[in-house]
């Protein structure tokens, strides 16, 4: 049967703005390079989601554009979640960001919000093009038993960097997945665990592949951009590719695993409804007084992480 739909219009100019956005960058066009991330990114999300559209005529942002608005938020604060860590690591720093506070605010908020949208919209392309669709593994059978020393496991890796970061620092790309996925599973969320107990493997390998391709273009395109981040990162910092040190690439691959197990919990607050397909039409949806608390620890949260990061994470600023 012929495929009767068109590719989106939206995508075609995602990726029409990209094409011209690294043709400006390379031409040393000053504006482009002070903002490329926010160019790059938001180009490669839509023009990602526009290809799953045509590709199974479902995508996130065409078909279920509440659920697209509401990771927006969340990738912020997720992220922002792991900018507190960086206060104790110190592995990355801000350079040559615009001194203009409003406008650099501005500028946090929309690359951070980019953070989850990159990675589900990679993991639902792969997905939707079948890689690793007859995985299989031997069945985990009683996950319940893991619970406990998973939690355990999770607060370890959360504390001891914190504690000693200059040993330990790796282990927050992880930690929230041994705390949370025993929660998600045991209350009936979207869960990972479930994925092994029916020997399934499929997204957890397709979500350490999106990771490991965001984490390429993260650094590919931080390279080239004016605004950017800088590593400082013990004991490997001297090989690189692009700005990271060679062994911090294997950080990304579990930071997607992280990112997806945090937003599921999430979703386990809101009666299990959340951005993919199959669940973003369940009945139910967070209690009043969730999204008051929600709603109130974002406005404060935000502003005094961007203080943080301006005191503590940028090393330079242009006019």
């Amino acid at each position: 049967m012929s495929r009767k739909r068109s590719f989106p219009a939206y995508g075609l100019l995602a990726i029409g703005v990209l094409v011209i956005g690294e043709i400006l960058l390379f031409s040393g066009q000053a504006l482009v390079r002070q903002w490329f991330y926010l160019i790059a990114w938001w180009s490669y999300i839509f023009a990602i989601d526009a290809l799953i559209y045509y590709l199974k005529g479902n995508s996130l942002f065409k078909s279920r554009r509440r659920e697209f608005f509401l990771l927006l938020p969340w990738s912020v604060f997720f992220w922002l979640v792991f900018e507190w860590f960086n206060l104790f690591l110190k592995n990355w720093h801000y350079v040559d960001i615009i001194a203009n506070r409003p406008l650099r605010w501005i500028g946090y908020y929309l690359s951070f919000a980019t953070v989850l949208p990159g990675l589900f919209e990679t993991y639902e392309l792969l997905f939707t093009l079948g890689f690793g669709a007859r995985s299989r593994v031997p069945p985990l059978r009683a996950p319940e038993r893991l619970y406990l020393p998973l939690v355990a496991l999770g607060l370890v890796c959360l504390v001891l960097p914190v504690i000693w970061p200059l040993y330990f620092f790796p282990l927050v790309w992880g930690g929230f997945i041994f705390l949370l996925e025993p929660i998600n599973h045991r209350f009936g969320g979207d869960s990972l665990l479930e994925d092994w107990q029916q020997g399934r493997p499929q997204r957890f390998y397709l979500l350490l592949l999106a990771g490991l391709i965001c984490g390429f273009l993260w650094e590919f395109w931080n390279f080239w951009a004016q605004a950017k981040w800088v590593y400082t990162v013990p004991w490997v910092g001297d090989l690189k590719l692009f700005e990271m040190p060679l062994p911090g690439f294997l950080g990304f691959p579990p930071f997607a695993v992280e990112c997806f197990v945090m937003y599921n919990f999430v979703c386990l607050l809101r009666g299990g409804r959340c951005w993919q397909a199959e669940r973003a039409s369940l009945s139910g949806g967070a209690r009043p007084v969730l999204v008051i608390l929600a709603v109130a620890v974002h406005l404060l949260f935000v502003p005094y992480m961007f203080l943080q990061i301006d005191r503590h994470t940028v090393i330079s600023f242009l006019p």
